[in-house]
């Protein structure tokens, strides 16, 4: 399906200008879920002008209406003659100026919770050099002591569906070589939606405290005393003096 030029700019638009859901524009604009999500919460994309694909000619006001009473509705891109029989541009990802200051960064991230990328699969990812992700690997980058990791999605440097297929061919790779993955590897291994399912639920606290005994040095079980009545508290002791009066 080809999507629309600026594609994340107009998923801004969208996700500010109509009630469709993530679904529907990450489909649309050929994004992660998460990441309509993100840009949603303003953790994606922060600072990004929204396209307005209507007045841009990629889709018109009845199809935005369809979509937002249906949510099964797929939206579809009109016709753009300008980008009728463009093929997808190979060679080095390109990262804009105001982003590659952060490529450090998500490298780092990528090095600590996805080990066993390869450097191959981390330049294609943030598009960078190998030498660059040796040096952040073996920490003899010269800024290594003020470099913090951040998700790379969340700068923007690739899409999540794009970090998850990378994740599961490592995946594969590892499986296919007989390799003895812990819980913590095999997690790190999977994609976003699967890790997210396979977090337990956490503990319900107990409701009440009855039942529980307590257990005195020697190892005996110690019984609770039964606690005296709340109207007791508020009941005054006789009068001697009241008794002998009424005495004849």
């Amino acid at each position: 399906m080809a999507k629309p030029i600026m594609a994340k700019a107009t998923a801004v638009w969208l996700v500010d200008n109509t009630t469709l859901s993530f679904k529907q524009i990450a489909d649309f604009c050929d994004l992660h879920e998460l990441e309509v999500q993100g840009i949603a919460d303003g953790d994606v994309a922060t600072g990004v002008k929204g396209f307005d694909p209507i007045s841009n000619n990629q889709l018109t006001h009845e199809e935005i209406q369809a979509g937002e009473k249906s949510p099964l509705h797929k939206l579809k891109l009109k016709f753009y003659a300008a980008a009728a029989g463009e093929e997808k541009r190979r060679g080095p990802r390109y990262t804009p100026l105001s982003k590659r200051q952060d490529r450090p960064a998500s490298i780092l991230w990528l090095v600590k919770f996805h080990p066993e990328l390869s450097d191959a699969q981390v330049s294609k990812l943030v598009g960078t050099t190998k030498p660059t992700i040796q040096a952040i690997r073996e920490r003899t980058h010269w800024n290594i002591s003020n470099i913090q990791p951040i998700d790379p999605v969340a700068l923007g440097l690739c899409k999540q569906s794009e970090l998850d297929l990378a994740v599961n061919k490592a995946a594969a790779k590892k499986a296919a070589e007989g390799g003895h993955m812990s819980d913590d590897e095999r997690r790190k291994l999977l994609s976003t939606e699967q890790s997210l399912g396979l977090s337990e639920p956490e503990p319900l606290a107990p409701v009440a405290l009855s039942g529980l005994e307590t257990f005195t040095l020697g190892g005996e079980v110690e019984k609770e005393e039964a606690l005296p009545d709340a109207d007791s508290f508020f009941s005054l002791p006789e009068d001697k003096n009241d008794d002998e009066d009424e005495q004849p």
